[in-house]
């Protein structure tokens, strides 16, 4: 099993690698692991980003298979995650579009899902 220490470096390393992605794909990073509030029930938002009239929002997930990346993200994670995206819209009082994506690195490989949420 491993150590705290080291699932959070994979994690680290898994959001760059993210953010990487989404910049060579023409998306802008606007905030990472972005709180919307302490104490409010809400959820990080591990990337924000950019590209044209719409927000979006990223859930990064490292895990070996993407199967067990999908398994990560549970209904009650996704429902906080939606109530976190929608205070952000909220609060930047943004018009455009928003959406959210999850992002799954498994090893170098990264899968971008569109919608996932």
């Amino acid at each position: 099993m491993p150590s705290k220490t080291n699932t959070y470096k994979s994690g680290l390393r898994a959001e760059f690698i993210a953010r990487m992605y989404l910049r060579l794909h023409g998306y802008r990073i606007l905030h990472n692991r972005y709180i919307t509030g302490r104490n409010t029930h809400r959820a990080e938002l591990d990337i924000i980003a950019r590209r044209g009239n719409t927000i979006v929002f990223v859930e990064v997930k490292n895990r070996p298979t993407i199967s067990g990346a999908w398994d990560a993200i549970t209904s009650h994670q996704a429902v906080r995650l939606r109530r976190a995206g929608e205070t952000y819209l909220i609060n930047h009082q943004w018009t455009g579009d928003a959406r959210f994506d999850a992002i799954f690195v498994c090893g170098w490989h990264v899968h971008h899902i569109k919608n996932a949420i």
